[in-house]
């Protein structure tokens, strides 16, 4: 080879051969220069093991980690594994494996340990939560790359709070005896916000529409106290199935989301997300129809729960609606393993879809069992009674579904789910209900400030799922510088593990009325069981015991003497005890959830008093309300009819505190600004009626405004009257009770805040009768039905 070369290597030729020779044996030499083992043969036995440089590892750990055999044989190959495997324990900056006739020394440079990790630089995330994100801890092993990793983590869990701008960059301070301090500082960068949400190919829905569906918010004037105005990517993908529910419930059932962009701003503070639809075309019911394959299975009960019309734009949840409430009446009589299969033809050239509603005779399949996982307070029971099926029952699918919805909304868990799996045989289950607590008890403090009323404090403590048992505990109290209220409740909703409610409360009330010229004080206790007749009817049965009295009332104001007329007749008995047992009949269909657009509810009370008390009488209370849905929600129409009657029995004179005000149960007027007045002593005392009747009409409509704000708007009329006294002559004055109807129309502003949902009602009094006293302006809890 040496005599080829020196032949035909020459000239320039061989210089270049030369120099390359040369840089392949420097190469050579630098790369064995830097391989940290050191082979002598391909084969060396050793006996002992001699660690060098540890100074906080234990020896016996390093040869744990080494996993070497004393006398067997390691090849270069197992040489270089027992380095991987040390140098992969994270504990050491460098690794050195020399032989030594028959030693082999293992020197090590440990690795620095963290003394303290701080953070600087945030302020949006506490020190705390960041230090739980991450693996680099005091009194553990300091690692370049695990600091890297965390700095990562970091910032990803800012990138969650939408601040994609954030830096993390570790830094290592010596601290001397081989310690660190680890520090991460942080530059938080501003919210990415979502400057714009736009759509593309949408005819039928304004960008405007679309965008009060999704959950991602555009940025507004409200960003300092919204979220979700914040870009999430997790949170898009929610809102394309929010968009194809939206289009599919207005029966455009081809409608896709194709695309859906997100494209940052140049100062990377914002995003612009965009929404590429397919529309398609709408569908509405066609035909519809119950058909039958099982045998001797009448349809015409199941027909009669469609309530699907030709011509209505069609809607899944309708048909869901439709086979939920079939499969119950399948339930209730006893049919099992009934399913409804709906068969959906398309007649694209009239844009109907004909929808055929099967009976057929499922898998026979049976629970084996009721599993229950991640409850640590709430006890199993709670959970177990909301299943309507047991061990043993057909499984129903959408019972089980069902008992998914009711545990979530027992407001006890933060995620809830259902899930049946195979049993122990092909024809049975397992159904495992897995949930995740949350804080269940809430201690509040209030203050407030009104005109009449003063300054005013609250405290409210409350527990909706007493030591785990799904029982119900509060205690409030308000103070304020005329009034006072403290009451208390206690409810278990499940007696003896039955459908069966018991509350017990207590109510101490003193008064001072701001709109009326008397005092009154209250003591009440009250205990009631509540139990189900029918699918969507309750019966709650209750006994109240309680003392009221009317004290101070006015005198005359342009006189000065003491108080006279009717108010101060009844004043003069002082305090009275009343006691008697009562009932409410209750049909709400709001319950099944299965009502459609329509929910209609109804409610009787009445209470006889009179076991060993002052006062005798008969309290009647009834109300009818319907709420319907127009245009898939965005419109409410809701018509109510309320009305009541108090007689007294055994001789009892009624008071001022058992007649009837109407409240807030006519808007336009104070709240004892209607119905029969004293003006015998130089006032105009309001004393309420034995009777009253209203109806209110009313109108829940959007405002057009970003959903986030949680504001509607309302239109109302209230039409009414409160009259009739058992005693109607006082100072030689005759009271007008006679029955005038009063009106009032207004518009609302209904506030869904954190604080509750609040409305705003501006309204005008239509007709009143003499003495009335008008408000234009009031502040209410809102409250449906």
């Amino acid at each position: 080879m040496s005599g080829l070369f020196s032949k035909r290597a020459t000239g320039k030729s061989a210089m270049r051969l030369r120099s390359c020779l040369l840089a392949s044996v420097m190469a050579a030499g630098s790369v064995a220069a830097i391989v940290p083992v050191v082979a002598y043969a391909q084969a060396y036995s050793f006996s002992n093991v001699t660690i060098e440089g540890n100074q906080r590892v234990d020896a016996r750990t390093i040869l744990g980690h080494a996993k070497i055999n004393r006398g067997r044989s390691l090849s270069a190959a197992e040489m270089n594994d027992v380095y991987q495997r040390l140098m992969n324990a994270g504990l050491f900056e460098s690794v050195n494996l020399q032989p030594r006739g028959n030693t082999l020394v293992i020197s090590v440079k440990e690795l620095p340990a963290i003394s303290v990790v701080n953070f600087e630089g945030n302020k949006r995330l506490k020190s705390e939560d960041l230090l739980k994100g991450i693996s680099s801890k005091p009194r553990r092993f300091y690692s370049p790359a695990t600091a890297e990793a965390d700095a990562a983590a970091i910032a990803e869990a800012y990138f969650s709070t939408a601040r994609i701008a954030a830096r993390v960059e570790p830094k290592v301070i010596p601290r001397g005896n081989n310690t660190v301090d680890l520090v991460f500082e942080i530059a938080e960068g501003r919210v990415s916000e979502v400057e714009r949400l736009s759509f593309v190919g949408n005819r039928n829905f304004t960008d405007r529409r679309l965008r009060q569906v999704l959950q991602t918010k555009q940025a507004g004037l409200l960003r300092a106290i919204i979220s979700r105005d914040t870009y999430n990517a997790d949170r898009i993908e929610i809102d394309k199935q929010l968009l194809r529910d939206f289009y599919h419930s207005r029966g455009y059932i081809d409608m896709q989301v194709q695309d859906a962009t997100a494209e940052m701003a140049r100062e990377q503070d914002g995003f612009f997300v965009t929404f590429t639809v397919r529309e398609g075309l709408q569908y509405r019911f066609g035909t519809t129809r119950v058909i039958s394959e099982i045998e001797g299975l009448d349809t015409s009960e199941f027909s009669s729960l469609l309530r699907l019309k030709p011509g209505a734009v069609y809607s899944p949840s309708d048909v869901e609606s439709a086979i939920a409430r079939m499969e119950s009446l399948a339930g209730r009589k006893g049919i099992n393993f009934l399913r409804v299969e709906p068969r959906i033809n398309r007649d694209e050239r009239n844009r109907v879809l004909n929808v055929d509603f099967a009976l057929t005779r499922g898998e026979r399949i049976f629970v084996e069992r009721i599993d229950i996982e991640g409850n640590t307070t709430t006890s199993d029971e709670v959970i177990r009674r909301q299943f309507r099926t047991v061990e043993g029952d057909p499984l129903n699918a959408r019972e089980v579904r069902e008992a998914a919805e009711r545990i979530r909304a027992l407001g006890y868990f933060e995620t809830a789910n259902v899930e049946a799996s195979e049993g122990s045989t092909p024809e049975s289950v397992i159904v495992k209900a897995t949930v995740e607590e949350k804080p269940t008890g809430s201690l509040s403090f209030g203050a407030s400030y009104g005109k009449a009323d003063g300054v005013g404090l609250t405290v409210g403590l409350s527990e909706s799922n007493f030591l785990g048992r799904g029982q119900y505990v509060a205690v409030d109290l308000n103070l304020g510088a005329k009034n006072a209220t403290s009451s208390f409740t206690f409810s278990d909703p499940s007696v003896l593990d039955r459908d069966l409610k018991f509350t017990f409360a207590g109510l101490y009330e003193q008064t001072e009325a701001n709109y009326s010229t008397w005092d009154s004080r209250t003591v009440q206790l009250a205990s009631s069981l509540e139990f189900p007749l029918a699918e969507n009817t309750r019966l709650a049965t209750r006994i109240t015991v309680g003392k009221s009295g009317i004290r101070n009332v006015a005198g005359d104001p342009a006189t000065g003497l003491p108080a006279t007329g009717i108010l101060a007749e009844e004043a003069e008995g002082g305090s009275k005890i009343y006691a008697g047992p009562g009932y409410t009949l209750s049909f709400d269909n709001r319950r099944d959830g299965l009502q459609g657009r329509t929910a209609y509810v109804f409610r009787l009370s009445q209470d006889f008093f009179g076991l060993s008390s002052d006062l005798k009488y008969l309290k009647t209370e009834i109300f009818a309300g319907s709420e319907t849905k127009f245009f898939n929600g965005d419109l409410r129409l809701r018509a109510e009819v309320e009305a009541g009657a108090v007689h007294a029995r055994g001789g009892t004179d009624l008071r001022v505190l058992e007649r009837f005000f109407m409240g807030d149960k006519m808007r336009g007027f104070e709240p004892f600004g209607m119905g029969p007045r004293d003006v015998s002593n130089g006032r105009s005392d309001p004393l309420g009626g034995n009777y009253y009747a209203v109806a209110r009409l009313e109108a829940d409509f959007p405002l057009g405004l970003p959903e986030e704000y949680k504001m509607r708007g309302a239109a109302f009329f209230d039409v009414g009257s409160v009259w009739g006294l058992d005693n109607t002559t006082s100072g030689g004055v005759t009271v007008d009770d006679s029955r005038k109807l009063r009106s009032s129309v207004g518009v609302s502003l209904l506030w869904d805040t954190p604080m509750g949902p609040l409305r705003f009602n501006l309204a005008k009094a239509l007709k009143q009768a003499e003495g009335d006293k008008e408000q234009r302006f009031d502040i209410s809890i809102s409250t449906k039905f």
